[in-house]
């Protein structure tokens, strides 16, 4: 049996609108856009024109400091937009899909009979690389270092998250393929969940598999890093997300690039909860048309409600998200005496609402409102009740913000990425943005230190 490890600390927010176990179609978004800032740590080259036609898996940017790694287009067309913001920064590129597919061809290849270079190699030709992220510093990983080792998590503990194992059904075959070809580079790590059954997590091959239980943010592959194999100065270990196993499995299994994600439509203001098909970049409004609350203020997210990014109804598919949600705004809500007021309907970390009286079964509708603003203070041990790492989450914040690295590196700024401090954020009664400093605090260490 494998290993279980029992994590206390965490909290888990029940938010209304978790997507039904059912895929519905969604007509053909027609548009794709990738946007470089989606991954992180990449210095972006465009090597296609506007107009240009690109096949599916062709590639649309590449890294200037590791030209070798490419940024591919999901699907074949004509180049529409390259979209620049201030210095000349590059903000999109939109592909508008063609009618018939023409795709790439990187020739099947059999994952038993290949070396780690091999497998490096066919993931860096075929644009799959890009979706490999290394710990320390949270960015697209350097092809140049070897890692340690290579994480993935099979299951998402954030509010509303999709079911990996629902996901998998079908997949079951490209989802080894990608786990045996991770396994030939380095020693890999895959996460599961207690609750999760499926042979093809509970008996994957070629990896060395640990059961999780807990709370959020137990499904956070930097928990998992943290509790199975911390990482140390000097020390590179890569996280891939478990649909792009996926999309490395299929890559092996059919010689194509086939980006396409299967997405959790959650939310109180969709009308339907479901799951849907989208490649990676999918223009999003065939997908929210018809289906969320009408005439109402909404927010609407590519990703979860606690890390992902704002988008418009109108806005594209983030290229590692497997989630669209929609929660009211609340910008038009007035309420007598404010958020103060006492209430039994809102969700509180604390007993200071007398919803906690209704059990942990409760399901919250929450708007995108902060509810207070910032305060210059950070609360002792209000962090440390909902982060299970071996970190004291409290003074590494302090640390990056003085900008003292010594005690950043002391205080184990390597083993984290800014989605573990979101559920601190979250709870955080100064109302501090603590992803967006441990983002700053990591680009700061990583300038310094390469």
């Amino acid at each position: 049996m494998a290993n279980c490890i029992k994590l206390r600390k965490g909290l888990d927010i029940n938010l209304k609108g978790k997507a039904a176990a059912e895929v519905k179609p969604v007509k053909e978004p027609g548009f794709y856009a990738l946007c470089p800032d989606d991954f992180t740590g990449v210095s972006p080259k465009v090597v296609v024109k506007e107009q240009e036609y690109v096949m599916a898996g062709g590639p649309l940017f590449i890294d200037k400091n590791h030209p070798e790694v490419k940024f591919v287009s999901p699907v074949s067309g004509v180049v529409t937009s390259v979209e620049r913001g201030a210095r000349r920064k590059v903000m999109s590129i939109t592909v508008e899909a063609a009618a018939e597919q023409d795709f790439e061809e990187f020739g099947r290849k059999e994952v038993a009979s290949m070396d780690a270079q091999a497998v490096k190699e066919a993931l860096l030709e075929s644009g799959m690389f890009a979706f490999v992220r290394q710990r320390p510093y949270d960015v697209i990983a350097d092809p140049s270092v070897a890692p340690r080792a290579i994480f993935v998590s099979a299951f998402d503990s954030s509010p509303l998250a999709p079911d990996f194992e629902f996901v998998l059904k079908g997949q079951e075959a490209d989802f080894q393929t990608g786990l045996s070809a991770l396994a030939k580079i380095a020693k890999t790590y895959l996460g599961i969940s207690v609750h999760q059954t499926s042979s093809a997590l509970t008996g994957a091959k070629d990896v060395a598999v640990t059961v999780f239980d807990g709370p959020h943010p137990a499904g956070n592959v930097g928990v998992q890093i943290n509790h199975i194999a911390p990482v140390n100065k000097g020390e590179t270990v890569w996280t891939v997300d478990p649909q792009a196993v996926i999309f490395i499995g299929r890559l092996f299994n059919t010689g194509r690039v086939d980006l396409t994600r299967t997405v959790a439509l959650t939310g109180s203001e969709v009308l339907k909860p479901a799951y849907c098909k989208l490649k990676v970049g999918a223009l999003l409004t065939n997908v929210f048309a018809g289906n969320v609350t009408p005439d109402s203020e909404l927010r609407y997210i590519s990703g979860n409600v606690l890390t992902g990014k704002q988008i418009s109804g109108n806005g594209f598919l983030g290229a590692f998200h497997s989630q669209l949600t929609v929660i009211p705004e609340g910008s038009g809500v007035h309420e007598m005496l404010g958020w103060i007021m006492p209430r039994t309907g809102d969700f509180s970390v604390s007993h200071s609402y007398f919803s906690w009286l209704s059990g942990r079964k409760k399901e919250y509708v929450l708007d995108a409102r902060v509810k207070g603003g910032e305060r210059h203070m950070i609360m002792s041990n209000e962090y440390d009740r909902v982060f299970p790492m071996d970190i004291l989450p409290e003074y590494l914040i302090k640390a990056i913000i003085a900008g003292d690295i010594d005690r950043m590196e002391a205080l184990g700024i390597y083993e984290v990425a800014p989605e573990d401090f979101a559920l601190c954020e979250f709870v955080c009664s100064s109302k501090m943005e603590l992803q967006r400093i441990v983002r700053e605090g990591l680009d700061m260490l990583r300038k310094e230190m390469c």
